[in-house]
């Protein structure tokens, strides 16, 4: 391993590894509207409405949803670039923002790589300017810090005597979003936040980003939660699976079983959605009508139930809860609830 790439991370592991690096409990972000609802109350887009979820040492949590869901304003809540209206978010057993863990030192341990790898770099700053300029921040003398920024370049495929002295115009998509991965790694965080990070890229640049995802995490010993529109992609690269609707989460699962079994009738029309190269396998209808509803006034009950074939009337008066089993899995479903009072519940639960 680079030990100029990668220094002493004496922070690393504070709680062992059975303890979750990343633990958040009922966040909660509404964005204000001007004017009011038809009720009379404050007008506010529900992006993300209280959820649970835990990032466990080591492991890739993808997060997939259509557009709308929450993933991104999720990801920005935990980066803290956006303030949370209610929640807890612990870092390695730590409160992000206490005097343990204060802001800055938890955005050392997390970095996030954006969708736009262009709006993501200083247009003014040479490529090893811009990777270097984060430890620099953070302490490290100049020397020290371009060093490691040319390291970092060279580790990601782009050899510093040609990139370290170009600006960011002059690259090409993949070649930037190499180097806002770099920028990532400068800082030897523990946990990477992908958003979207190859949805912008032509499949064979993708296909290398991702090849380089998965060998700088075995080789930095990184933590992921990649957040991708792209089922496959998810499928190929995460241990578990978080499905969000409507700024909640509607299922967890280890990605296989989720993949080959899906729970929650969202996940279901959603993994039916996924593109195939089978001529026997082509869909001939979609497996969801109509778009989400609107998240400044979202449906009572199940957020779903406006959608699902599987809906009754209890679903719309009663929220489902986000029950969790022995194997890890967890779906928010009257179905899969027992004594929900759905005529599926005890059938459901038998055959899953």
């Amino acid at each position: 391993m680079n030990t100029a790439a990668n220094p002493d991370r004496s922070s690393a592991d504070v709680g062992g590894a059975a303890q979750p690096l990343l633990t958040v409990r009922g966040l909660i972000k509404h964005f204000p509207l001007k004017g009011r609802r038809i009720d009379g109350k404050a007008a506010v887009v529900r992006a993300v409405d209280g959820i649970d979820f835990d990032v466990f040492k080591g492991e890739t949590l993808g997060v997939v949803g259509e557009s709308g869901c929450g993933k991104s304003t999720t990801a920005r809540l935990l980066m803290q670039l956006i303030e949370p209206g209610a929640g807890e978010i612990v870092f390695d057993g730590m409160t992000v923002g206490s005097r343990e863990l204060p802001l800055k030192a938890f955005r050392r341990q997390v970095q996030m790589v954006f969708q736009d790898s262009y709006s993501s770099l200083n247009p003014r700053m040479t490529i090893g300017d811009s990777i270097a300029f984060g430890p620099q921040v953070h302490g490290e003398n100049r020397h020290t810090a371009i060093t490691r920024a040319r390291d970092l370049l060279a580790r990601v495929g782009l050899e510093p005597k040609r990139f370290a002295d170009r600006y960011p115009h002059e690259l090409s998509g993949g070649q930037r979003q190499r180097v806002n991965i770099a920028r990532a790694l400068a800082l030897s965080p523990r946990l990477l936040i992908l958003d979207e990070s190859t949805s912008a890229l032509d499949k064979s640049v993708e296909a290398q980003v991702l090849n380089l995802l998965v060998d700088l995490k075995a080789e930095f010993g990184l933590t992921y939660l990649f957040i991708s529109h792209d089922l496959h992609v998810v499928r190929y690269l995460s241990d578990r699976v978080m499905v969000m609707y409507l700024g909640q989460v509607a299922e967890l699962a280890p990605g296989e079983a989720l993949f080959d079994s899906p729970r929650h009738p969202y996940t279901q029309a959603l993994l039916a959605s996924m593109p195939t190269m089978d001529p026997d396998r082509r869909t001939e209808e979609a497996p969801l009508a109509g778009d989400p509803p609107n998240p400044v006034n979202p449906p009572p009950g199940c957020r779903f139930h406006t959608r699902c074939a599987q809906a009754e009337a209890l679903c719309s008066r009663t929220v489902p809860t986000l029950a969790r089993d022995d194997t890890g899995r967890a779906v928010a479903c009257l179905m899969h609830e027992a004594g929900s009072g759905h005529s599926r519940s005890m059938t459901v639960a038998r055959a899953a």
